[in-house]
């Protein structure tokens, strides 16, 4: 991968109107990838999305979460969603989306007006929940992308529009694709 420069402030918020601009009611998923082991990446065609295991194959239930007492993995943090336009304007190349440490990449508005806690999405055969969780950036993120994309991402319009992302859960087993359509329930 080709070290790129990170975007200062004023480079990431020239982003923010096409961000706004994300379907609504019907997206389409752009990328999955599977967290095997920590630090590998796996960008998978098409994916199985499991109540207890989340995106089968992805590290999430072994790798636990330091925000449970007993640091089994949260289960309202089993999938990371991140809108797909956010992602191709940070990473400033599709073969460094991965980096962002999310599982699904979606055109759609996750804004917390649009996605609310409790909102479903069906896409392929499965169904998930957005959580009340927020997905914040960490360590990783400002390594990867740089302190103004992280400062961003957190900041109070990138919290309004969930410009990290955000955490969601299976409620109904199946099979999605890269490509597949994301509708809002």
């Amino acid at each position: 991968m080709i070290a790129v420069k990170p975007l200062s402030t004023a480079e990431l918020e020239a982003g923010l109107d096409h961000f706004r601009q994300a379907p609504k009611d019907e997206g389409v998923w752009e990328l999955i990838v599977r967290r095997p082991q920590a630090g590998e990446r796996e960008i998978l065609p098409e994916g199985q999305l499991d109540l207890a295991e989340g995106l089968v194959g992805d590290n999430w239930r072994a790798r636990g979460s330091r925000m449970t007492d007993d640091g089994s993995a949260h289960p309202e943090m089993q999938l990371n969603l991140m809108n797909s336009r956010v992602i191709a304007h940070i990473a400033q190349g599709a073969d460094r989306w991965q980096l962002a440490g999310d599982q699904l990449f979606v055109d759609m508005d996750l804004s917390k007006a649009n996605l609310p806690a409790g909102t479903r999405l069906a896409i392929g055969t499965a169904v998930i929940e957005v959580t009340p969780v927020p997905h914040n950036g960490c360590a990783k993120f400002v390594e990867r992308f740089g302190a103004d994309a992280m400062k961003f991402v957190n900041s109070p319009v990138g919290k309004e529009l969930c410009l990290r992302g955000i955490n969601a859960k299976v409620v109904q087993p199946g099979t999605i694709r890269a490509g597949d359509r994301v509708t809002k329930l």
